[in-house]
């Protein structure tokens, strides 16, 4: 199986790919308005309105020296009326710490297949032009605000400091990065030795560099020196996860591994790469329930290899993304 084009190190869609064509788009947008920006938001904003044209300097090149959060809406979506009020308080609240980029489903059809949006309210974060997490549905104040910190922390990792960024900006009066925002603040980023983008680990970039060729093996080794410095290091934890998954992936004949696990359904290592398969192409809602439907149905040493599986699944993603939420709480009513 070839390797998916939108399976990228930091979340399920890689940026970059459609960053030529939107940038093409955005300079025949600026013929035409002059030097106005293309969206709605006011130079310096911590609140602004993307379109398909804009996507690519107020999300992608922004996301460079600030993150960006991304909201999903619609005029017609109840819940997206809740959600958005509450992002729009801690924008204000963060003053410059990260922007908040607001998309209407509806009048934006193609970046919204682009990113792959299935339901809404839908949130992503966008760091370094890549995306690195988001969730699904109105989630209470509480549980928005615990995403947003491990975002910002996140953007350390990856030599995103904003705290730098607003107070370059405000220095020289450049738009973009919240210039009117505090230069730090209790539990926020940016403190001694947040020294800009030469900061971040150069591993990073091979490890992106090695899956663009294809190179897993090389990959891996890469997020794994990051794992010998620093055990802790989620990214680098995610990114292996996924390496490993695409490693497996490419290995496995599809068409033949769908045959065998519909022939055989108390293969457990059939029903395994069908679910490393359904994973990698999107469904991970599939991919999960195909385990679950195993374990509920084996026990012992099958029951183990199948649990064990479906958590180094859970590996992939946020410890707080809906699905993985969703999956640990039926595995444990199946285990205990």
């Amino acid at each position: 199986m070839q390797q998916p084009r939108d399976f990228s190190i930091y979340g399920a869609v890689d940026l970059g790919a459609r960053q030529a064509a939107a940038q093409r788009r955005e300079q025949a947008a600026r013929g035409a308005q002059g030097a106005q920006p293309g969206s709605a938001g006011a130079a310096g904003s911590f609140v602004i309105d993307v379109t398909e044209e804009t996507f690519n300097s107020q999300v992608v090149e922004r996301s460079r020296t600030v993150p960006v959060i991304v909201d999903l809406w619609a005029q017609w979506c109840g819940p997206c009326k809740q959600l958005s009020p509450v992002l729009e308080k801690l924008a204000a609240e963060a003053g410059g710490q990260w922007v908040l980029a607001k998309v209407d489903v509806d009048a934006n059809p193609q970046l919204s297949r682009a990113l792959q949006v299935q339901s809404i309210p839908m949130v992503v974060a966008v760091i370094g032009g890549q995306l690195v997490d988001g969730f699904l549905g109105a989630l209470p104040e509480a549980q928005v605000r615990q995403w947003l910190s491990q975002i910002m922390a996140a953007a350390e990792q990856l030599g995103v400091h904003p705290a730098q960024a607003a107070r370059e900006a405000a220095a020289d009066g450049r738009a973009g990065a919240g210039a009117a925002g505090p230069a730090g603040g209790a539990g926020g980023p940016g403190g001694p030795g947040a020294a800009g983008a030469a900061a971040a680990n150069p591993v990073y970039a091979d490890a992106q560099q090695a899956m663009e060729r294809g190179d897993m093996d090389a990959a891996a080794e890469a997020f794994r020196k990051i794992l010998a410095q620093s055990p802790s290091d989620q990214i680098a934890k995610v990114g292996l996860a996924r390496v490993e998954l695409l490693r497996r992936v490419n290995s496995y004949d599809g068409p033949r591994a769908r045959r065998e696990a519909a022939e055989r359904p108390g293969d457990v290592a059939a029903q395994c790469r069908v679910a490393d398969i359904d994973l990698a192409e999107g469904r991970a809602g599939e991919a999960f329930d195909r385990l679950l439907g195993v374990i509920s149905r084996t026990s012992g040493q099958e029951r183990d290899q199948a649990r064990q599986h479906l958590v180094g699944l859970f590996d992939i993603f946020s410890p707080k993304d809906p699905e993985v939420s969703r999956a640990r709480a039926r595995l444990s009513t199946l285990l205990f």
